[in-house]
């Protein structure tokens, strides 16, 4: 649906962009909504050749590890501690049992008790991080509010999973999970060999080889680009609908006033259908497909 949407708006956009649309719509020029995605450094900090310093998409990776790591410390103390079941232990048994079904349909033995961990925290990490996304913090250092004398960042929406090194990141930890995994099971050639389906012989061998070897860096594609995209689109959608169009057309009081009401309107429409499904749904998705690779290392017939 947003996918759609965008590309719906993209020809208005480039339209708008031509010099002749700016000068018919009075584009503000001023406005670039781009600039929301900019990482500028807060603290520069270099080691080597390598750029550590600290930006807004730290901070959200930052904070969402720390929900993380204090959200499954706090459950293993505490719920046993618990006298009766409660509102918390609720929610946890149920976020315990939305794992437990995501792993038991992929893994088992052994290989369900290794990972069961290492799949749970990865699915809070871009829950949280996700949900991060759309609450408004003080992150945005180039628009400033004067608030008694003090130059306040202004209020933003950003997640750390719109930027594509943190998908990518958690793409490449499972991938080189599932094959540790194939090669710790069945050896390095024969868990090559197992890339090849039974019954393919002579000069197949080599081709189906090849697409086999292709599948395994479009898996790198399709877990980081389908969880990065899909929260870069709902971010782009709210902050065009939330006002960003309005500022950007410059239609005057009474024009902006009545795009804005409509935009605005579509605007809470897709920050309650992200907030309320598409935060959680990537999650899961993610999750259950780096179950679905770790136990398909191991299997018998790969």
């Amino acid at each position: 649906m947003r996918a759609r949407l965008l590309a719906l708006l993209a020809p208005f956009a480039f339209a708008l962009a031509a010099p002749s649309g700016a000068l018919a719509l009075n584009i503000n020029e001023n406005y670039k909504p781009q600039n929301e995605f900019k990482l500028e450094p807060w603290l520069k900090l270099h080691l080597g050749g390598v750029d550590l310093s600290v930006n807004k998409a730290v901070f959200y990776v930052v904070v969402a590890s720390i929900l993380t790591c204090a959200t499954m410390i706090w459950a293993a103390r505490n719920m046993n501690a618990l006298g009766r079941p409660g509102y918390f232990q609720t929610i946890i048994e149920g976020y315990y049992g939305l794992i437990q079904g995501i792993t038991k349909g992929n893994l088992d033995g052994k290989m369900l008790r290794r990972w069961f961990p290492f799949l749970g925290a990865i699915f809070l990490f871009i829950w949280f991080s996700n949900m991060l996304g759309y609450l408004p913090l003080p992150t945005n250092t180039q628009e400033k509010v004067n608030i008694f004398g003090l130059h306040v960042p202004s209020l933003a929406l950003y997640a750390a999973t719109a930027n594509l090194s943190v998908p990518l990141v958690l793409t490449f930890c499972v991938v080189l999970s599932y094959h540790y995994e194939g090669i710790r099971a069945k050896g390095f050639v024969p868990y090559l060999k197992g890339w090849v389906p039974p019954g393919v012989e002579g000069a197949a061998v080599a081709p189906i080889f090849v697409i086999e070897v292709i599948s395994h860096f479009v898996r790198i594609v399709s877990l980081s680009v389908r969880l990065f995209a899909n929260i870069l689109a709902g971010h782009l959608l709210i902050l065009f609908m939330g006002g960003g169009l309005v500022v950007l057309l410059n239609l005057g009081i009474f024009g902006s006033a009545v795009l804005g009401l409509i935009t605005g309107t579509m605007a809470v429409a897709f920050f309650l259908f992200e907030v309320g499904l598409v935060a959680t749904l990537q999650a899961f998705i993610f999750t259950t497909l780096a179950a679905i690779y770790l136990g398909g290392a191991v299997a018998a017939e790969h």
